[in-house]
């Protein structure tokens, strides 16, 4: 062990207890502000409106998504029966159209005039006669469709209709049957609550 050191009267100490002295910082009486023990934590004032407020918005969401969706599918469920309407139309115009019957001729030519209009309405009631005599001499014919689909809706609300017909009919003596297939673009127009042919024209 090294020996003690003995101080002597009057010899200061080795080790001087060093006192910091105050700054200028530690004189201020600056106002410590505190924060709450779990201060990253969200506090519960304000938890529940925000999570009102976040369940409300969806909800929004999901009701505009529904509404959407409900529109879109009516609009098309619409457009739909509106094609099975006029198709069922167009099939039984020419169905009639193409079955002639010479035995009821004038029947023909009312039930005809009755679905025209417009520019094809305008034309056959100009030629009625000749429709009449036509019919009256001409062999007995069925008419039958085989297909039928609309080609566009235009502006006005018509349709434009392709059909396509079988026409059967036999020979004066009625030992052969003849068979010819042709296809058709008619205009549909809708007056009312009746459809009626507003342009008819045969495709080559």
């Amino acid at each position: 062990m090294s020996p003690r050191r003995r101080i002597q009267s009057g010899e200061e100490p080795l080790f001087i207890e060093q006192v910091q002295k105050a700054s200028l910082w530690s004189r201020l009486a600056l106002r410590r502000s505190k924060l709450p023990r779990q201060w990253w934590k969200p506090s519960r004032q304000w938890v529940m409106p925000m999570a009102m407020a976040v369940a409300g918005l969806l909800a929004l969401g999901a009701i505009t998504t529904s509404s959407l969706v409900l529109v879109n599918h009516r609009s098309h469920h619409q457009v739909a029966m509106k094609e099975v309407d006029v198709l069922g139309f167009a099939r039984s115009f020419m169905t009639g159209f193409t079955s002639l019957d010479p035995f009821h001729a004038n029947d023909y030519v009312d039930r005809l005039l009755a679905q025209a209009t417009g520019d094809f309405g305008k034309q056959y009631r100009e030629k009625t006669n000749e429709v009449l005599i036509h019919v009256a001499q001409a062999e007995p014919t069925k008419g039958t469709v085989l297909a039928a689909g609309v080609e566009r809706w235009n502006d006005d609300g018509s349709a434009n209709v392709l059909v396509a017909t079988e026409i059967t009919y036999k020979s004066p003596d009625r030992k052969q049957t003849f068979e010819n297939t042709n296809r058709w673009v008619l205009t549909a127009q809708r007056e009312g609550d009746q459809w009626k042919i507003s342009g008819l024209q045969q495709v080559i």
